[in-house]
């Protein structure tokens, strides 16, 4: 598998010829679209340009199943549970999806826009084990980076991955992990044996 962070909260992750994509960047966004490329799978968590861009991950004949709320699905063998959640992301009451996947025996979990550290019972429930966590840490309309690392404890999860921040907001996230700084890595590339015996280690992905 390999994961690699475009900005925001797009991330492009790879397992064989399959590509999945989460929260791809509109050309509407007031960041700009990102790198554009065809992917299988895209997952949007909310309806907003920074996050709802498909059109930047279809490339000739590849366009991506879409999957833009809650329910569940099964495509190319990856399995997505999406669970409703809400944020006031962009200044607006909006729906924010958490997407639990599983992807060639890996369990990845997507927060999206979340806002404040709590989940109802149900969401919460339906969350399995998680291999790796992608956690926002910006701050504003999404968890605060003392929040975030806090709230990513509560899952026991193997590897947190933080996304949707500044320098600043990541060097407090740093802080709050015990961690005074990271090397950001261009792409993480591994296997599920490589993170079984870890136990909520940060790593940092650089942006594209």
């Amino acid at each position: 598998m390999i994961i690699t962070y475009y900005g925001l909260q797009f991330l492009k992750i790879q397992q064989g010829d399959l590509t999945l994509v989460y929260n791809p960047i509109s050309a509407a966004s007031e960041h700009g679209a990102a790198s554009r490329f065809g992917a299988d799978i895209a997952l949007i968590s909310a309806n907003h340009p920074d996050f709802n861009g498909v059109e930047n991950v279809s490339h000739g004949e590849k366009v991506p199943f879409a999957i833009t709320g809650p329910g569940e699905y099964e495509t190319k063998d990856v399995y997505v549970r999406g669970l409703e959640t809400y944020t006031d992301y962009g200044g607006t009451r909006r729906l924010n999806t958490i997407y639990y996947v599983i992807m060639d025996g890996v369990c990845l979990c997507f927060l999206g826009a979340l806002g404040v550290p709590q989940l109802g019972e149900k969401v919460r429930e339906a969350i399995g084990e998680i291999d790796i966590l992608f956690v926002p840490i910006g701050g504003k309309d999404v968890l605060s980076p003392a929040e975030a690392h806090k709230f990513s404890l509560t899952f026991a999860p193997h590897i947190i991955i933080p996304i949707h921040y500044g320098a600043a907001s990541l060097s407090q996230f740093l802080k709050e992990a015990g961690e005074e700084k990271a090397t950001p890595l261009e792409k993480l590339t591994l296997k599920k044996k490589d993170f079984e015996e870890k136990e909520g280690e940060v790593v940092v992905l650089s942006s594209m």
